[in-house]
Parts: structure tokens; sequence; C-alpha cells
């Protein structure tokens, strides 16, 4: 991922005013995105602003509706076994790269073996390890590609064979690991194929240029199989994090959509803004994750300290004031094939003061007093939000005997360092990629042996316990979804009783939509794709 920074208040204003005078003809729409992609191949991306820039140009067998539901994509029809195991796909007629080039059964299946493929290194490969023989590859343990459940039947047909019946492969697929890729480009070009001078697509619209730190500019796909029905001509997805920044410039009319807000204007904009928030519950949990490889984090009693010690309750109404719940389990409420109690540990019932006095205990038994304090650098990525949940919990932490030095870096720099262990605690998000238990399960799962070395994949916290493993393993077989539920409730449990993480609350989204826009439709996975939406001028 590159280093960048965002443009200057009068570059940008600039740049904006350029795009809109040379696009006065076209429907533009102007998204705030947030971060810098690090990347436009799917299977090298791995947060939210990727994922709307590349779920406008690629299309997988199933997309997403305008609630984020799993409908006919590149196919037009499926089959499924009585049970549950394979799925047999049906493109669409007439459906191609915008080079011309046809989508063919092919382009599936090299794709899911190229995601597979431990040379990949896709964070995000374990999502797709329903399909037969998927995890065993992808860890090595499997050399013959072949072996992967997925194969061409015929140019247009494509059979995936699962490892077992699954409730919500469909919704997987949706994800952009399950995306095709061109593989007579990646033949010639390799990981360089979404160079601009190479890059195609197969969906909606289609990638016309990236300039790094400012913005990703695509244009309609007119041989995309439902264009008569796209009323967007072109998407600048804009590089920027300041979040006040991004507002005043949703203000002056530069951004059509605000993807995030900073929290204490919320109360602001319902009163000058009527309508245009959309703050809604929706499937993920921010939380903080502590590096256990490294002392004294790998000590479950000092993470039991730094997690009862923090005031849950006042972060969500008080320290952001848009409302968030507090979490204290790992799994969100009303997460599909996941009935039965909510996790609530007995601890989370009691008197904050009392809470305070265990965590103090629990500290000072370790060595650690206000007095002799424990010194932990706390990293966050840039955003006013994050800055003023680090700043409350170190406040919290300190009578507890911790003394937090915060260090904030841009999005791919944060997560890079996360992904390195570079870091003592580390904040981190996680929106659901399909509502199912196991998606935010899997990311305390020990991470897959890859040669000498094991891949952590998104378990920043290096958490490993083989109980957890065996649960989840077990689930993931286990056909009776009342005992699946019941497997993974236990894992949960397992893994918040040893403090895996701190859970911190349970997301809304929080969007800032012009009135001039249509079509954007609140939903649980916060996922709204251009094709949907319709801009009056």
């Amino acid at each position: 991922m590159k280093l960048h920074k965002t443009l200057t208040a009068v570059a940008a204003a600039g740049a904006v005013a350029l795009m809109m005078s040379t696009a006065a003809s076209a429907v533009t729409l102007q998204m705030h995105n947030g971060g810098d992609p690090g990347s436009l191949d799917p299977h090298k991306v791995s947060g939210d602003w990727e994922n709307r820039i590349v779920g406008d140009y690629i299309e997988g067998l199933v997309t997403e509706d305008i609630k984020a539901d799993a409908i006919p994509g590149q196919a037009e029809s499926w089959d499924i076994s009585e049970d549950g195991t394979v799925y047999t796909f049906h493109l669409r007629e007439g459906i191609k790269w915008t080079d011309g080039e046809p989508v063919t059964a092919e382009d599936f299946v090299f794709a899911f073996q190229r995601l597979m493929n431990p040379a990949t290194a896709s964070e995000y490969a374990y999502l797709q390890y329903p399909i037969k023989n998927a995890e065993a590859i992808n860890s090595g343990e499997i050399t013959d590609f072949s072996q992967l459940g997925v194969k061409a039947l015929d140019d247009k047909t494509v059979e995936i064979t699962l490892e077992a019946a699954t409730p919500f492969f469909l919704q997987a697929l949706t994800h952009y690991t399950a995306y095709p890729v061109p593989k007579h480009l990646v033949d010639e070009y390799g990981d360089a194929w979404t160079n601009i001078d190479h890059i195609v697509a197969n969906g909606p619209f289609k990638i016309t240029e990236w300039l790094p730190g400012s913005y990703v500019h695509s244009v309609k796909n007119e041989d995309y199989y439902d264009a008569a029905n796209v009323k967007i001509d072109e998407v600048y997805y804009h590089v920027l994090e300041d979040q006040a920044a991004a507002l005043n410039r949703y203000r002056a009319g530069e951004f059509d959509i605000l993807t995030d807000f900073p929290a204490d204007q919320y109360q602001w904009i319902q009163d000058n803004l009527p309508g245009q928030a959309h703050v809604e519950p929706f499937l993920g949990i921010y939380y903080y994750v502590l590096n256990q490889e490294k002392p004294p984090l790998n000590d479950p009693n000092i993470r039991e300290a730094l997690s009862i010690s923090v005031l849950r309750d006042v972060i969500g109404p008080d320290i952001l004031g848009t409302g968030e719940l507090p979490a204290y389990g790992w799994v969100p409420e009303g997460t599909a094939n996941y009935e039965g109690e909510v996790y609530l540990p007995e601890w989370s019932k009691q008197p904050y003061e009392e809470r305070v006095a265990k965590a103090k205990e629990l500290m000072a038994a370790a060595g650690y007093t206000p007095e002799k304090p424990l010194t932990l650098q706390l990293r966050y990525n840039t955003n006013d939000n994050h800055q003023r949940i680090a700043v409350a919990i170190a406040a919290m932490w300190e009578p507890i005997g911790v003394k937090v030095e915060l260090f904030n870096a841009e999005t791919a720099v944060h997560y890079d360092a996360l992904r390195a262990g570079d870091f003592n605690v580390g904040r981190a998000g996680w929106l659901l990629d399909y509502s199912d238990a196991s998606n935010t399960l899997d990311l305390l799962r020990t991470g897959t042996k890859q040669g000498d070395s094991i891949n952590w994949g998104n378990n920043y916290g290096r958490y490993s316990n083989a109980e957890f493993d065996r649960l989840t393993t077990e689930a993931s077989s286990e056909l009776d979804l009342v005992k699946r539920a019941g497997l993974l409730h236990e894992a949960e449990k397992l893994a918040m009783d040893e403090f895996a993480a701190i859970p911190i609350y349970w997301y809304v989204s929080k969007n800032l939509v012009s009135p001039k826009i249509t079509g954007f439709e609140d939903n649980a996975k916060d996922i709204h794709r251009t094709r949907w939406l319709t801009k009056a001028e």
C-alpha cells in the first residue's frame, strides 16, 4: 500500500470544480470515500472504502440489491442440490469484459483458484472456505488447484461444491472474494492487470482514472447487461480522512454523499440538514485488539483489567453522540442463524466503581500501579471519532496503572502495522460480510501455517486457543442449525471469557446523503451500490 497525503482544501476545491465543469452534461456522483484504496484487485483489497469502488466495477455470480440482499448477478439463475452442497450457476448470455472479451465460467474457476493460491496472500480468502478443499489449498496442504470445488461444466455453467451445506453461501458470494477476474489479462500482466492501462470491468461501471491520495474515477459501463437502468454516468470516489473537512465540502455542494461524519456534529446536522443524516444500526463491531505475542498483553489478567475498566455505556451517547450501543460480546445481535442469549458477562452488570477496583487489583498483582504504570502505545487510524474514543479510554485506564501513548496514522499505514504485529493496542472495526456468526468469530481463529510462518489474516491480536478452533471447525460442518449455533455460542463465550479482544460498541452506519440523491436505502450491511442511485441536478 502507498503512503499518501490528502489534498489541501484549496487543491481539492479546484479539482472538484474542474471535474464538475468537465462533466456538466453527465450525471456525476461525488462520493466521499474516506481512505485511499490500497488496490483495485478484488483479491488484494480489505476495507469498505475499497469495496465501494470494486463492487461498482466487478460483479460476481450474485450481487446485492438495494437492501444488500443477494440477487442474480453475472449468473441469471442457479440450482442447488437436495443436500445443499452443490450449486450450479448459469451465466447470462452476452456478458463481457469492457475490452470485448466474454466473461466465461473459466474466469470464475481461475479467480477462485487464484484467491486460494497461497502466493496471492489474500487476507479474506477464508471467507470462501466453505468451498470444497479451499482451506487445504490456501494452507498449502493441497497443491493441485484443480482439486478446488469450482468447475466449469462449459463456458456458461459454473459448478461449486461445498465441504458441507452452508446456509449463508449465497450471501458469501456477494463478497468481493467471489468476484471473477479476467484470466486473459492476469495471464498477460500478472498483478499489474489492475493498472489503469489494462484494467477492465464487467460491472455497472468501469474505472478510467486513479490519482492516489485524491480520487478514483469510474464511468458507466454501456456494455453492462442492465445499463439501461443505471442512472449515474460517472462517479468520483474521493480520498479524504478528515471528516470535518469532508463535512465542509458536503455543505459547499462538492460531495453528494458522506460515508462518515464527525459524531459531535450530529445534532447540528439534524437541526440544519434535516433528513440528510442516515444513522442506522447495522452488523458491525468496533473493538480494540491486544498484541498477545508480546508481554504483558499475553497475560489474560492484564487483558481483563483493560477490558473491564472501559466504561462502554458513555461512548455512544456521550463521546460520540450518535447512540452506539455498548458491546461486550463478539457477535452482533440480530445475526442470522444465531438464536440464543446474547453473550453478556457477569462483570458487565457490576457497578463501574467495583470493576475499576478489580482492575486495579489485577494490575497491581502484575506489578503495575498509577505510580509505576504500564506504558502502552494505542494506535488508531486518523479520524476524529477514533481520536475521541482513544482519549476517553486512555483516561479510563490511567487510574488502574496504565499510561497510554496515542499514535495515529492514515488507514493503510495503520492496518499494515496491525498485520505486521507492530503495536501494543490497536483500534479495529469489522462489518459483517454476510449475516452469520462465523464471519466475526473467524477473526479469532489461529492463523494458517504457510511454510515456516503463520498467516494470521485479520486476527491482528494473534489470539490462539485450540478449543476455540475446534468448536468453530466443528460448527462449519454441522448441518443442524440449532446445534451449530450452540457450538458458536460456546466458542464466543470461550474467547470473550479469555478477553481475546476488547469489544467496545456495535456500529451504527453514519452517512450523509444529499436531497438530490434517491435510491439510497439503509440496510444492515451499509452497502449502497451506485447502480441503484439516481441524482437530480
